[in-house]
């Protein structure tokens, strides 16, 4: 990990960069030409054009047919994503991304993205307590930090297009962990058809069909970055909670998320840095000025519904959880071994309607909503990781809200590794994803929703490694060897070297100290004897001076 200084240092030398939306891209002359191509600062032009890193294109959106589980047209900025907000953005070349393509992609590093490197995601019980508590840390200053690089939308396009073709942007500041929280809510919200309440509920961007998997892949990686670039921690990892044959919620202690309040079973202990994710009692200073009040946000859609308008950021109240104390109906137990091992064994991505209702298709089974015993759907019920959502039993079992909570990072990041497993033993072709007819938002062609740059579903129906990242349970043995018990243990050593430096130096001194006694002790032995050899001409020793010997003896 870099040190304070040296990670100030790159912070300030370096430009932030991610997407949903990008500042420059929201003032009113942006959003009046559609057009979100910014400068790279390295050469000062669009998209790092002088330099090669890329150029600034027109958005060709895909036109293959759509699912029909979506009749509507027009009414939805998400749809064909992103050319409500932009018709014009930035194409990188190469190995660059990022809005400005600024940025390197997955798994490269260095002034021109040409160093490749693979960092290792672990189960976060393979953490030492230091890395546990850097890892808090980081979630705790995301959620404390504003983002100096993007904002959230407040109102639709349609409410952003005054009168008389003047352009009113609605937009809002918003910290880098509560971006993503917001972002799993806008891929996620309910359709405005137009009227207080008036929605259409059966639509997901990333949810309930094929992009489930390549969206959350692409999800992590990105808010991932996010903390490296925020805490100057290039090596950072998201970890994984093997939650396989849980009986209970194993990460719900104050040492890592939480454990259960004891004044309120539905509350955060106390104990918990994560009880601090709370309204105050002033909610108007939220984000507009230096007091900050840590709260979800997103987790109201009716009332968003009935105001026609879409999540604006604001604080509702504390992060809620109360695992176990679930529907039994809906969720009869968590998931186990042999649901995984189940899954796995499925060899169709997606199979029959494409949705929800989807027969022995792996993507639904894996996402909750076929049975992991029989493969088939099993309309109200939740398996697999929906199973775990509905368990925690507060603002996790919220699709829009879910994001909120801490361990959705961890649930996640091991839902991507039974997707990554998968991959490996099937090999699919890409061939295999859904080109048409999947629900909108999921096709392969389709830009993934709200992502700014653009990236399309199939684009991220590929293993782990072509991205830059591996998973510690499933390195070969030798590796996971490294990386589970050798890697933790020499960090350990690291951190309590100068200690072990301490304890050798107070070693080395007692050491002397008792030679030097020893060899003094020794001197006056010889020097005795050497007197004993004279006995006829040396009186014989007194007892008494053989006592008071021993004596001497003894106490050395």
């Amino acid at each position: 990990m870099l040190s304070l200084p040296h990670s100030l240092l790159f912070l300030l030398s370096v430009h932030l960069s991610v997407q949903q939306f990008p500042r420059p891209c929201t003032t009113p002359e942006a959003l009046a030409s559609r057009l979100c191509c910014p400068l790279w600062p390295g050469d000062g032009s669009a998209c790092g054009a002088r330099s090669g890193r890329g150029f600034c294109q027109d958005v060709e959106v895909s036109d293959l047919p759509d699912g029909p589980q979506y009749p509507h047209s027009g009414l939805d900025d998400r749809e064909r994503w992103p050319l409500a907000f932009f018709n014009r953005t930035c194409q990188c070349a190469g190995n660059f991304m990022g809005y400005n393509c600024g940025e390197c992609k997955f798994g490269y590093f260095g002034p021109t993205c040409a160093e490749r490197r693979e960092s290792v995601r672990r189960n976060i019980f393979s953490l030492s307590v230091t890395e546990r508590q850097r890892y808090i840390s980081y979630l705790n200053l995301a959620k404390n930090t504003i983002s100096s690089d993007y904002v959230i939308a407040t109102g639709t396009r349609a409410q952003m297009d005054g009168v008389n073709g003047t352009i009113v942007p609605l937009f809002r500041n918003v910290s880098v962990y509560d971006l993503f929280v917001w972002m799993h809510y806008y891929v996620s919200r309910d359709t405005l058809l137009g009227g207080p309440g008036n929605i259409w509920q059966d639509v997901d961007f990333a949810h309930e069909a094929a992009a489930f998997l390549p969206w959350h892949r692409f999800f992590l990686l990105f808010w991932e970055g996010e903390i490296r670039k925020l805490t100057g921690d290039f090596n950072f990892t998201i970890p994984y909670w093997d939650w396989r044959d849980a009986t209970d919620c194993q990460v719900c202690t104050d040492e890592l998320m939480g454990a259960r309040s004891p004044l309120d079973p539905n509350l955060i202990s106390p104990s918990s840095i994560f009880s601090s994710w709370k309204i105050d009692c002033d909610s108007n200073v939220f984000l507009y000025s230096s007091r900050r009040v840590l709260s979800v946000i997103c987790t109201l859609p009716e009332i968003y519904n009935a105001r026609e308008t879409v999540c604006d950021g604001e604080p509702e109240g504390p992060l809620l959880r109360n695992p176990g104390n679930h529907d039994p109906n809906r969720v009869r137990r968590l998931p186990t071994s042999a649901d995984v091992e189940f899954a796995l064994g499925l060899t169709e991505y997606e199979t029959g309607s494409l949705d929800r209702r989807a027969n022995m298709s792996f993507r639904n089974t894996l996402e909750g909503f076929a049975s992991p015993v029989t493969g088939m759907a099993v309309p109200g019920q939740s398996t697999m990781h929906n199973a775990l959502h509905v368990f925690m039993n507060g603002s996790m079992s919220s699709v829009q809200g879910s994001a909120n909570d801490p361990i959705f990072l961890l649930h996640h990041a091991f839902i991507d590794s039974i997707f990554e497993s998968w991959l490996r033993r099937h090999q699919p072709p890409r061939s295999n994803y859904p080109v048409s007819n999947a629900p909108i938002g999921h096709n392969d062609g389709y830009y993934m929703v709200p992502f700014i740059p653009l990236y399309r579903n199939g684009e991220y129906f590929l293993g782990t490694k072509a991205l830059g990242y591996e998973y510690a349970y499933l390195l070969d043995p030798s590796q996971r060897f490294m990386q589970e018990f050798l890697t933790p243990y020499l960090q350990h050593v690291q951190q309590i070297w100068p200690w072990l430096m301490g304890a050798g130096a107070l070693g080395a001194i007692l050491a002397a100290i008792i030679t030097t006694l020893i060899i003094f002790t020794c001197y006056r032995g010889a020097k005795n004897q050497k007197r004993s050899v004279y006995g006829e001409r040396q009186p014989l020793l007194h007892s008494s001076d053989e006592e008071a010997t021993a004596s001497y003896q003894t106490t050395l």
